[in-house]
């Protein structure tokens, strides 16, 4: 069962260029002006193609997933028995931890949230929505506790 998801990019970003490179075309067919449809035919398919690749990445690697038993970042895994702890939000230690899912550092527009290992280790989930994954994380850890 999925407690919480963010899937890191959405398949609909695909078509918004080519959708502008349609508009494009209808506004110069509409104001009666040169018709660049081979132009804005080969930018649509570039940007699209573009596009797929950079959505194919975002649900690679931004993407977030926490079920009953496994927290999911990125391409990385963690079950939920070696997390001994989601460290509060004023924590220090918090942001001194790695961010998981094998990416240098917390993605871009996502928000840190610090977690405490079995082991001791400190490291950082990451969500944009944060606060769902805090609460989501702490539910979890309490049901697997209890």
């Amino acid at each position: 069962m999925v407690l919480f998801s963010e899937p890191g990019a959405r398949w609909r970003a695909i078509a918004y260029g080519p959708l502008l490179c349609a508009v494009i075309l209808l506004v110069e067919w509409l104001a009666g002006s040169t018709l660049h449809g081979f132009a804005l035919g080969f930018c649509a398919v570039a940007i699209g193609g573009f596009t797929v690749l950079q959505v194919i990445a975002g649900r690679t690697h931004a993407r977030v997933e926490l079920t009953g038993t496994t927290l999911h970042q990125g391409v990385e895994s963690v079950p939920l028995t070696e997390i001994a702890a989601v460290l509060p939000t004023d924590d220090d230690d918090a942001a001194e931890g790695r961010a998981l899912g094998a990416l240098s550092g917390v993605p871009r527009r996502r928000r840190g949230i610090g977690l405490r290992l079995v082991d001791g280790r400190i490291v950082q989930a990451w969500a944009i929505d944060h606060a769902g994954l805090r609460a989501a994380l702490g539910s979890a850890l309490a049901g697997s506790q209890g």
